[in-house]
Parts: structure tokens; C-alpha cells; sequence
């Protein structure tokens, strides 16, 4: 049976939803296909492959990936969208999607101040991040059927 996909969606794909995609895929990349892109795609963020290695994951081959590269391409069960522009921008009914998610983070790449202050804003979101994918991971048998009649592999940190 092939695994369910989900689409992790921001605004740029430059640090939320890489944080998020990378997160997912270290916890239950054996039971779902993890994909990342936004409206807007841009460079990744520095700051955002070095909070992430602080953790262990290597971001540095990952590019950011356009919204259109998936929309109307692929179907996804879930859509976990990550930051409010996304939200407003993306259609009520994305074409594919059996579930849509709203987790919505501050965007660190809009922090202010010293490298320091900046990467403290980076870690914040990171951490926050990493505890609502396992705890989405933790209930997603409670509201997804699905899951309770497969496994869901996941990998605790």
C-alpha cells in the first residue's frame, strides 16, 4: 500500500515548512510522504539549516519548491499549512486534499536584531514545531480512520 501524502505549505518554503517537512519525515517517514513548498518560493534560510543541524537534520541538499509543483499533480490526505499568509492565500478547497491542517508559527525570518536575537526567534519556532508534529503524530489515529486500521510507524526523539 503506498503511504499517505502531505504537503507542509508556507508563504516562501524557506523555514517553516522545511522545519516542519524535515521534523515529519525524521518521526514517520516509513508511514507517509512528506513534501514542503510555497506560495512564494526563495532561497532557504541560513539561519534555518543551522538551527536544524543543532538538531541533527541536514537541510543543506533540500531547495525550496513551489506550491505549483504540486498542486493539481499529486493528491495529498493531509495539507498542514504553516503560517497565516498561506492560510489566506490557499484555496478552502485544494484540489487533492482529504485533510487540511492550520498550525500557524511566527515567521522567524521576520526577527529582528543580532545574529544571536535572530537565531534565539529561529530556535523558538523550531522547538515549537518539532512538539506540535509529534503531538499531531500522537493523535492523528484519533481523527484519521485510516490509521487505525494500518500502522503508523513513527520514530520517538
Amino acid at each position: 500500500m503506498a503511504k499517505p501524502n502531505v504537503l507542509i505549505l508556507c508563504t516562501g518554503n524557506t523555514a517553516r515548512s522545511q522545519m516542519a517537512e524535515a521534523f515529519l519525515k525524521k518521526y514517520a517517514g516509513e508511514s507517509l510522504e512528506v513534501f514542503s513548498a510555497g506560495y512564494h518560493p526563495r532561497e532557504i534560510n541560513p539561519l534555518t539549516l543551522k538551527v536544524m543541524a543543532e538538531k541533527g537534520l541536514d537541510l543543506s541538499g533540500h531547495q525550496s519548491k513551489g506550491v505549483r509543483d504540486f498542486l493539481g499533480k499529486m493528491e495529498f490526505r493531509y495539507l498542514i499549512i504553516v503560517c497565516e499568509v498561506a492560510e489566506q492565500t490557499c484555496p478552502k478547497n485544494f484540489p487533492g486534499v482529504r485533510f487540511r491542517v492550520f498550525w500557524p508559527f511566527d515567521d522567524p525570518a521576520a526577527a529582528t536584531g543580532s545574529e544571536e536575537e535572530k537565531l534565539a526567534k529561529f530556535r523558538q519556532v523550531r522547538d515549537q514545531i518539532d512538539r506540535r508534529i509529534q503531538d499531531w503524530l500522537h493523535d492523528l489515529p484519533r481523527f484519521d480512520s485510516h490509521w487505525q486500521t494500518c500502522e503508523l510507524k513513527i520514530t520517538t526523539p
